[in-house]
């Protein structure tokens, strides 16, 4: 599947459950990964909802039971909210004596893994992972920004579903205009820029100063965060 296609999928989800189901049954495709995931977090960091394609479930178990603290790629998704992937912050011959590579992804064939947070009300509310073996590439840059893309739809889509329809009656609503409120709920929609720009008649570089206007008078620095701001 295209990202484009995947992309209009998430967007049109019902509910959370679809969302999950899109994802799960497809994105692996999208960077060709051998197994992939999908964690939601509490308030305190920690799994409330899991799913994992491609593995056992006795992978995720063994990785519970050897604790996150022997994850690098993860802790440092979790500390600085940024798509990593293991080559990115560590040579090959580090990461292969990690205790994450060691005791688990070795013993199920994976040689790599990548990892990108899902942000959303202004905070961190869960993960998604794609895992590698030998016999495929390790993840590059070009994988990051693919994965980023895929985060920024599912992040906007999972704001909209997890907190009640954008409302005029926001308080945060009065600092927008009427055309920015229209941006603001094509955004809470998943529309991308273009799209955006496709439906209201205006140009993509319209579409994109609109909303780094609309960010600084609510104060916020990404799109899920805007869209939880004005469903408060």
């Amino acid at each position: 599947m295209k990202l484009p296609i995947f992309v209009e999928k998430v967007a049109t989800a019902r509910n959370e459950s679809q969302l999950r189901s899109y994802f799960m049954d497809s994105a692996g495709r999208l960077v060709a990964a051998k197994a992939w995931g999908l964690d939601l977090l509490d308030s305190n960091l920690q799994v409330n909802s899991s799913e994992l394609s491609g593995l056992p479930d006795t992978f995720r178990e063994s990785y519970r039971e050897l604790g996150r603290d022997t994850d690098p790629v993860s802790l440092l998704m979790l500390q600085q909210h940024i798509p990593v992937h293991n080559l990115s912050m560590q040579t090959p011959q580090a990461w292969r004596q990690s205790k994450i590579y060691q005791y688990l992804f070795r013993r199920y064939g994976i040689e790599h893994g990548m990892v990108a947070p899902l942000v959303g009300n202004g905070r961190l509310i869960g993960g998604i992972y794609f895992l590698r073996g030998s016999h495929l590439l390790p993840f590059c840059d070009s994988d990051l920004i693919r994965v980023s893309s895929l985060c920024l739809h599912l992040s906007v889509r999972l704001a909209t579903l997890q907190i009640p329809a954008l409302s005029a009656n926001s308080a945060y609503a009065a600092y927008l205009t009427k055309r920015e409120l229209e941006i603001a709920e094509l955004v809470a929609q998943g529309l991308s820029n273009r799209e955006i720009g496709i439906r209201l008649g205006i140009s993509y570089n319209g579409v994109k100063q609109a909303l780094k206007r609309m960010f600084l008078k609510l104060d916020v620095s990404a799109r899920a965060e805007m869209v939880a701001k004005l469903k408060a």
